[in-house]
C-alpha cells in the first residue's frame, strides 16, 4: 500500500469518509461519491439535446447561446445531498471537483468550445461572510480546472436578497430584480467575447436571467452561455 494510501485509511479512522449521496464508506479510489451513485446520477445530457428544456427556460427572455446543467435535482431525492453539501455544509470542494468531472465528460459534446472566459454568480458580502465561501466561484474553479478558461469576477450582487428556496416562479423573479450589476473593472476587456454564466442550481431560472441581463448591459457585444451543476425537473 501506497503512503498517501496508508493516510488516507489512517485518516479515515477520525474522519470517516462517506459517499454524499448514499453515506457508505468511500473506498481508497473513491472521492466524495461512490461508485454506485456516480454512475446512477440523474444525468440531464442537456449538452446534447438542441433546444432542452433549460434553453426553453430562458428562450426569449436574454439572448443566450447555450445551456446545460449536469445532473437533474428533486428535493426528494438523496442527489440532492451534492447541493446541501456544497452550499451549505463547508464542502465546496465537492462542487469544484463535480464541475470538473462534469465539464470532461461533456467536452465531447463541443459545449465549451469558444468560451472565453467563466463567470461565477456572486454572493453578496454579507452571505459571503456568513457562509466563508461562494459555492459557484468552486464550480467556476473546477470548470476552468478542465479546460484552463480564467474565472473572471465580472458580476456583482448589489443587494442581499433572502432565501428562494420556498419561493414560486413569479416571487423568485421579484426577488432577484437588479440583485446583480456587472463590476466595471472586471469587465474591460470583455466585449466581443463568449461568457459562460455559472450557478448551482437552475429552478425557474430568475438567478441566472438577473445575472445574463446585468452583463448584456454592460456589455452589450459579448456572447452569453449558462452552466449549471443541476437542474430542477424542467420537462
Amino acid at each position: 500500500m501506497k503512503i498517501k494510501d496508508l493516510i488516507t485509511s489512517a485518516a479515515g479512522v477520525f474522519m470517516p469518509r462517506n459517499c454524499s449521496v448514499c453515506g457508505k464508506p468511500l473506498d481508497l479510489d473513491e472521492k466524495f461519491l461512490c461508485r454506485h451513485c456516480l454512475m446512477n446520477m440523474p444525468r440531464t445530457h442537456y449538452e446534447e439535446i438542441p433546444f432542452n428544456a433549460f434553453d426553453q427556460l430562458m428562450a426569449g427572455k436574454v439572448p443566450v447561446e447555450r445551456c446545460a446543467s449536469y445532473f437533474f435535482y428533486h428535493k426528494s431525492d438523496p442527489y440532492a445531498s451534492i447541493l446541501h453539501d456544497t452550499k451549505y455544509r463547508n464542502m465546496p470542494t465537492l462542487g469544484r471537483w463535480l464541475a470538473e468531472r462534469a465539464t470532461r465528460e461533456m467536452l465531447s459534446s463541443h459545449f465549451f468550445d469558444g468560451i472565453d472566459a467563466i463567470v461565477p454568480v456572486p454572493l453578496h458580502y454579507t452571505k459571503l461572510a456568513s457562509r466563508g465561501y461562494n459555492q459557484s466561484q468552486y464550480l467556476a474553479e473546477g470548470i476552468s480546472r478542465a479546460i484552463g478558461i480564467p474565472v473572471i469576477k465580472a458580476l456583482k450582487a448589489t443587494q442581499e436578497h433572502s432565501t428562494q428556496t420556498h419561493k414560486d416562479a413569479a416571487e423568485r423573479m421579484l426577488n432577484t430584480q437588479g440583485m446583480y450589476a456587472a463590476s466595471r473593472r472586471h469587465c474591460r476587456g470583455l466585449d466581443g467575447k463568449h461568457l459562460l454564466i455559472v450557478d448551482d442550481v437552475v429552478t425557474t431560472g430568475s438567478t441566472l436571467l438577473a445575472c445574463a441581463t446585468a452583463l448584456k448591459a454592460a456589455i452589450p457585444t459579448a456572447k452569453l452561455s449558462l452552466f449549471t451543476l443541476a437542474a430542477a425537473q424542467l420537462e
